[in-house]
């Protein structure tokens, strides 16, 4: 089931996510949301969904660098940790709750995270360039962070001043 991406200005994105609590590993429910957000994500074109991007304010994204094309690229991370980035890499993101807006972000080029599984196992990953910009981006919406805050003040300003037009106009829901 397609799930609704809410959009800047939903006070869900930018606040800090709860983790996922032990009991509900290994649940149909928890199960049904991941399978909803990789669907989600993959009718918006998206690489990465973070649950507050579907309005649930729990430590949870799923990722798929390939966008659908090759299914065992699909990354489940539940209440996720970075632990560590090495390296610089700069490149264009964009976020689904931010649609037409693009801006160049420095993240590390290479990233370990730790994370459970959907069934609760412990795991760490290690990724590189897209995967690991991917990982800090989604990492970064658990945390009540949007790519915003990593773009310069006047390019972060003239954004928000788009989607207040926008807003206006009634074209951003």
């Amino acid at each position: 089931m397609r799930l609704r991406i809410v959009k800047y200005g939903d006070p869900v994105l930018e606040t800090p996510c709860e983790p996922v609590p032990e009991g509900e590993f290994g649940t149909p429910e928890l199960r049904s949301l991941v399978s909803d957000m990789f669907e989600t994500m993959y009718a918006a074109s998206g690489v990465g969904l973070a649950a507050p991007q579907v309005g649930i304010s729990r430590r949870l994204t799923v990722i798929d660098c390939t966008g659908g094309e090759d299914r065992s690229a699909k990354v489940v991370l539940v209440n996720p940790t970075i632990l560590s980035g090495e390296g610089e890499q700069v490149g264009e993101e964009g976020c689904l709750s931010i649609p037409g807006f693009r801006e160049n972000v420095a993240r590390p080029s290479t990233v370990r995270v730790r994370a459970f599984t959907v069934d609760g196992e412990e795991q760490e990953l290690e990724s590189e360039e897209l995967l690991a910009r991917v990982i800090c981006h989604e990492c970064d919406h658990l945390d009540g962070v949007l790519f915003l805050e990593h773009i310069s003040r006047f390019k972060r300003e003239w954004i928000k001043r788009k989607i207040r037009n926008l807003k206006k106009r009634g074209e951003w829901d």
